[in-house]
């Protein structure tokens, strides 16, 4: 099964950019979601952002949409999240995950069930 793998956790200050990238190790992203979920301290696991390999429309929580982009580029089997105007609330571990929910339930993380080992992202005040 494909696993991923996240990288391009780091520390930013707040108002700044990241860009994280998830690859698919041991095999490719088709056929699968792929979404983002972070955890911060003390939190329960949040959704983030999701899509569909395949295409179609991108997903985004909340408190993240319209600074966060979800975008993939499939020749390198490689996932990524666009984040930008970081604030300190949105540090936290990202993790990556591949599922395949239906479209409803795109946002349960209770779908997905292979998971990389997470990155972290700090952002300072």
């Amino acid at each position: 099964q494909v696993q991923p793998v996240e990288s391009g956790g780091g520390l930013v200050q707040a108002g700044g950019s990241l860009r994280l990238s998830c690859a698919a190790s041991g095999g490719a992203f088709n056929g699968y979601a792929v979404a983002w979920f972070r955890q911060a301290p003390g939190k329960e696991r949040e959704f983030v952002a999701a899509m569909r390999w395949s295409g179609g429309n991108a997903y985004y929580g909340d408190s993240v949409k319209g600074r966060f982009t979800i975008s993939k580029a499939s020749a390198e089997h490689t996932l990524y999240l666009q984040m930008n105007s970081l604030k300190p609330e949105d540090t936290a571990v990202y993790y990556c995950a591949t599922g395949r929910p239906i479209i409803s339930a795109i946002r349960d993380e209770q779908m997905y069930y292979q998971w990389g080992q997470g990155t972290q992202v700090t952002v300072s005040s």
